[in-house]
């Protein structure tokens, strides 16, 4: 068993991210309905009823020289086992705290903003062909800096990588059990309770499917990112990928030539829960933290709320 306890120094708040907000009729367990969008932004759910029906694919290149600096002396102040995964996600999260419409969802053909900032991703318990692999999900608060996240997201990485069996793995295990035709009817019954905010509680803390983003780092394993497609399953509304490294030449201000290391970022998002612009201005921030990933450093105590 790895010991954990290097990862347990997190820093808390006194004070919930959100103000308090009394639940209305039409609110989910998991997020509030937004009630105040254009009438179109209700229609379209309608329209485009299914994940798959409404994904958009966007890519962009990032110059990850300044990350690989900034890792190298958070390696040396003791953050060992900091990677580039854990500063793609602390943007995101810092993002989230800036433009909530992207931690938006659509369950039951209408929109919520979630209540927390759920990252979910599949993990190799061992780098082999043979390898189980389980699915994780993390919770982050949108204030948290880069040590925060990366603390958070090691501490349940690691602790299903040494246990025989996550949550997600026995609830999974359970209902591969069933005759299928049994076990697709029971599929289909847990969709029915998702439409209508039925599922169990338990249900919902344990699934890859229902959260803020699922991200996979392919770059760890050597090859390009892909255009992952989002789930129909449940609620996830941003898939992004990161493609491995490779060498490029940079122009500085005063015309040389530099040789600085990129990554490619492939996202595929639900076009439903927020318009282009909003979404442009999130991946522009997005850039702008890992061009500047010391911008992470610092705890935020301001968090914006999504519209009414």
């Amino acid at each position: 068993m790895k010991d954990l306890s290097r990862y347990e120094d997190i820093v808390t708040y006194d004070t919930a991210p959100y103000k308090k907000r009394k639940r209305r009729i039409g609110d989910r367990k998991e997020g509030r309905r937004i009630r105040s969008l254009p009438a179109m932004n209700y229609v379209i759910p309608f329209i485009m009823k299914r994940r798959s029906d409404a994904q958009n694919h966007f890519e962009d290149v990032v110059d990850i020289t300044n990350i690989e600096r900034y890792l190298d002396a958070k390696h040396k102040e003791g953050y060992t086992d900091m990677t580039l995964l854990h500063v793609v996600l602390a943007a995101y999260v810092r993002v989230v705290c800036e433009r909530p419409g992207v931690n938006r969802f659509i369950s039951g053909q209408r929109i919520f903003a979630r209540k927390s900032i759920e990252c979910c991703m599949d993990i190799k318990k061992k780098m082999t062909l043979e390898g189980e692999g389980t699915c994780i999900k993390v919770e982050f608060d949108p204030r948290d800096n880069v040590e925060n996240v990366y603390k958070k997201f090691q501490s349940v990485a690691l602790k299903a990588v040494d246990e025989a069996s996550t949550d997600f793995d026995k609830t999974a295990k359970l209902l591969t059990h069933l005759p299928r035709l049994i076990f697709r009817g029971a599929i289909s019954f847990l969709r029915f309770l998702d439409y209508f905010n039925l599922l169990p509680r338990f249900l919902l803390k344990v699934s890859p499917f229902h959260g803020s983003m699922f991200i996979t780092h392919l770059g760890s394993l050597g090859i390009p990112a892909i255009y992952h497609h989002l789930y129909d399953f449940g609620n996830v509304p941003v898939f992004i990928a990161i493609g491995s490294i490779f060498s490029g030449e940079y122009m500085t201000p005063g015309g040389e030539k530099e040789k600085h290391h990129f990554i490619t970022l492939k996202v595929v998002t639900d076009e439903r829960i927020c318009d282009g612009y909003y979404y442009a201005s999130a991946f522009k921030r997005i850039k702008r933290y890992l061009l500047h990933p010391e911008m992470l450093d610092k705890i935020r105590t301001d968090v914006t709320e999504d519209i009414d």
